[in-house]
């Protein structure tokens, strides 16, 4: 078969033999000598033509199938299915939920990761089973693998690791590991972490509004307490102690109720876009002036709070996507904590 001359296996090489030939095929492929739909060696033959053993072939080719770059049909034998995006790093991306601030972080490292790339979004919607099989499925096809580690207990309640995923992470080449929003210590210096500390990042951010905020008579947070993507107890744990340090009134609520009793001085601070969304209304409707007598501080930034002027306290997602492709492309390791910051808009 022609292919076979333009493959070649380093007998002295340190690179495990069947990452070499996935190698070569990616390579002939870039440089045309490889083209869709044409037909490449049996496993048998590939095998016997190079004394390699069967299972090192067989690898080789389940990695490629993996990645979609080759296809088999039966009784026919394999082919090459894909000649695009074929690139030196191939990154899993798995995300807990899209919301807008998720894929800006995404978008960023998207952006500055570069097109020597070929990056695949998933996301398991804060559950364990989906997740693991997802790892589990794409184990041995990508070079890095990105998670933002965020679960849900069976009462709906924030996890950041289990036991299982916590297993399922590190039997991956830690090199390979990148974790964004979540650090774990069993990680330090052999993976590249990308985090937030959900407690003090809303501890400070409150402190520096601080001077606004006590013109306020009462703090209510809205905490979806059981949700369908549940939100870090370390962002309670900072509000309470923020409140309680300063001996402001405080209050948590689950949701921004319907028809809810607003009074002059009130200061909500919203985590779901819905809450914030309803709250706005009830403020018109009530016609309460926003940022005098009724307050709104929203947590996450994005790009329409900012056209509505919606004071905010966030983690910069710009900062964290871009942080987390210049660790792949300059291969560091270690910690990196986002800035989070209060940005004060006319809600306040």
């Amino acid at each position: 078969m022609e292919m076979m001359k333009f493959i070649k296996i380093d007998e002295n090489s340190r690179v495990p033999k069947y990452q070499q030939i996935i190698d070569e095929i990616i390579h002939n492929i870039s440089i045309g000598n490889l083209t869709m739909d044409q037909k490449i060696p049996s496993i048998n033959m590939f095998s016997e033509e190079f004394y390699l053993s069967r299972d090192t072939v067989e690898k080789a080719y389940s990695i490629l199938k993996e990645r979609n770059i080759i296809t088999s049909i039966r009784g026919k034998g394999f082919y090459i299915s894909r000649t695009k995006l074929i690139s030196k790093v191939n990154i899993l991306f798995l995300v807990n939920k899209l919301s807008s601030y998720k894929l800006r972080t995404y978008n960023h490292f998207i952006n500055s990761i570069g097109a020597n790339s070929h990056t695949d979004l998933h996301v398991y919607h804060c559950d364990e089973t989906l997740f693991l099989n997802l790892l589990d499925k794409n184990k041995a096809a990508y070079d890095y693998y990105i998670v933002m580690p965020h679960f849900k207990t069976e009462d709906l309640r924030h996890q950041s690791f289990t036991d299982k995923v916590l297993d399922a992470l590190c039997k991956l080449p830690q090199e390979k590991l990148v974790l964004l929003d979540n650090s774990k210590p069993i990680f330090s210096g052999k993976t590249s972490e990308i985090y937030q500390d959900f407690e003090n990042d809303i501890y400070f951010a409150l402190t520096e509004a601080l001077p606004k905020i006590t013109k306020y008579n009462k703090i209510m947070l809205i905490y979806p307490e059981k949700a369908v993507y549940p939100y870090p107890g370390r962002i309670l744990h900072g509000f309470r102690k923020f409140c309680v340090e300063h001996k402001l009134d405080f209050e948590i609520l689950n949701e921004v109720y319907d028809d809810m009793i607003l009074k002059k001085g009130d200061l909500f601070i919203t985590i779901e876009e819905a809450d914030l969304v309803n709250l706005v209304k009830q403020v018109r409707e009530d016609e309460f002036k926003l940022g005098k007598e009724i307050g709104i501080i929203s947590y996450n930034d994005t790009p329409l709070k900012e056209l509505l002027g919606i004071t905010v306290i966030s983690t910069d997602f710009k900062v964290m996507g871009e942080t987390a492709a210049q660790m792949i492309l300059n291969k560091s390791k270690g910690k990196f904590k986002v800035p989070f910051n209060f940005i004060d808009r006319e809600s306040l």
